[in-house]
């Protein structure tokens, strides 16, 4: 599990950084808002956690920012304001929990584990948002469940729309398997069999990957995939 770390307090950020790490995590830590908001957007994490009060930015912005682009990573505030009003803003931006300082440790450690738990959802768009999507020369047009490449008209099962999706909303990110089973088949009372996602990316790159076209689902071994519109990964 990926965590970025966003605080200006030095003398708390490097130890808390530290302490994660201990705990398993991978941990990238910032110190100001727009350094915190520029690796948000760049790289995909499992859990943000965000100081309210920063340079530049405020957690509370970047928060706005993420949740209107569509991004639904967990985001844990950490900030000195205990008020009810400001509690309300926090979880009106879009934070998922609120932790006030000074804090305990290990409510802190409790509080990651609850949010990194919880299953990852498909990253919503505004409701006047229109489904088509595009990355590189491949659109989406997922009501329809319809896609196009090259001037060539795809058609797509309802899993392989809803797997297409998750891909292109997410570009250049690694999705680990865990996380495309968990938004495709959830707590579905029918388990799918073990091979069943690589099934379903055979499938669906046959259709988007024809020959002379740049692939554009990349396997990353032992992980999961990657969607690229300049890929080079391994089949």
């Amino acid at each position: 599990m990926r965590i970025l770390l966003v605080d200006d307090e030095l003398e708390m950020a490097d130890p808390l950084g530290r302490i994660l790490a201990r705990e398993g995590y991978e941990v990238d830590v910032a110190y100001d808002g727009d350094r915190g908001s520029q690796l948000a957007q760049q790289a995909h994490y499992d859990l943000l956690i965000l100081d309210w009060m920063l340079p530049h930015q405020s957690g509370l912005q970047i928060c706005q920012q993420l949740r209107s682009q569509g991004n639904a990573t967990p985001v844990l505030f950490l900030t000195a304001k205990d008020t009810v009003d400001d509690r309300v803003s926090g979880l009106d931006a879009g934070a998922d929990d609120y932790l006030v300082k000074p804090f305990e440790l290990r409510e802190l450690l409790a509080r990651v584990r609850a949010l990194l738990r919880r299953p990852v959802a498909l990253d919503s768009p505004p409701e006047s948002a229109n489904k088509r999507l595009q990355v590189g020369d491949l659109e989406l047009d997922a009501d329809n469940q319809l896609a196009y490449r090259q001037g060539r008209e795809i058609d797509l099962s309802e899993k392989e729309a809803q797997l297409l999706e998750y891909l292109m909303r997410h570009p250049n990110q690694l999705l680990t398997h865990e996380q495309i089973h968990q938004h495709l088949w959830g707590d579905s009372v029918e388990k799918p069999t073990s091979n069943a996602l690589a099934a379903q990316i055979r499938l669906l790159r046959r259709k988007i990957e024809t020959d002379g076209e740049p692939p554009l689902i990349n396997t990353v071994y032992g992980k999961g995939y990657r969607f690229s519109s300049s890929s080079s990964g391994a089949d």
